[in-house]
């Protein structure tokens, strides 16, 4: 009998010390599912691949052995737009901090102008509009 009581009181004990301290809460386990695997013909997953590039066609940059040379002038002049628009905001703002003087204003003016010009011309030999040098950089949105 004695030692009954004794185990009783450890077990209050235990449960008042229990009360007393925070429970920890232990991280949860992701968990595991499984799928069963399906079989999918040749032909589904075609007819899925140009399911998919009709309703999300993000302009990315995708050299095909046919038109190389028009993806690789597309992105070389997406790059060279970029940095005339850079250099453009530069000027701006030092225009507006006076650090430049009339002339360097009028040089930069003019250069910034012909290279927009060149970006164009060159464009143009391939087929590419203003609109077509962007390039989308997934989920940070497009480049400009």
């Amino acid at each position: 009998m004695k030692g009954a009581k004794t185990v009783k009181k450890t077990r209050g004990r235990q449960q008042q010390r229990a009360k007393a301290r925070p429970r920890r809460s232990r991280p949860r386990t992701a968990s595991k599912k499984t799928f069963a695997a399906t079989p999918v013909t040749a032909a589904e997953l075609r007819a899925l691949r140009r399911e998919i590039e009709k309703k999300a066609a993000p302009m990315r940059w995708n050299p095909r052995t046919d038109d190389v040379q028009r993806s690789v002038a597309q992105l070389v002049l997406t790059i060279v737009e970029f940095l005339r628009q850079l250099m453009e905001r530069q000027a701006i703002r030092r225009m507006e901090q006076k650090t430049l003087t009339p002339k360097e204003v009028e040089a930069v003016g003019v250069a910034l102008m012909r290279l927009e010009e060149t970006i164009k011309e060159i464009g143009a030999r391939f087929g590419l509009s203003p609109e077509d040098l962007n390039l989308d950089l997934g989920p940070l949105g497009k480049l400009m």
